[in-house]
């Protein structure tokens, strides 16, 4: 899951494994696997390294011992 913001500034998270494609328009578009589109503030290249950072994440060995603490 990452964390993102709506146009009128609500913190949203999305579920990285739903993302399809992120496309530029005048905002930036997440198109997720279910068809929903969200509109998020941030652009592509910080949705890219969050993406990247979540998969690191819970691709680590010790990722269960630590969501516990």
């Amino acid at each position: 899951m990452i964390r993102l913001t709506q146009i009128n500034g609500e913190e949203i998270v999305v579920n990285a494994e739903l993302i399809e494609t992120i496309e530029k328009a005048h905002d930036t578009i997440i198109v997720l696997t279910t068809t929903r589109r969200v509109r998020v503030r941030e652009g592509i290249e910080e949705i890219i390294d969050k993406v990247v950072e979540y998969r690191r994440r819970i691709n680590r060995p010790d990722f269960e011992n630590k969501s516990e603490s």
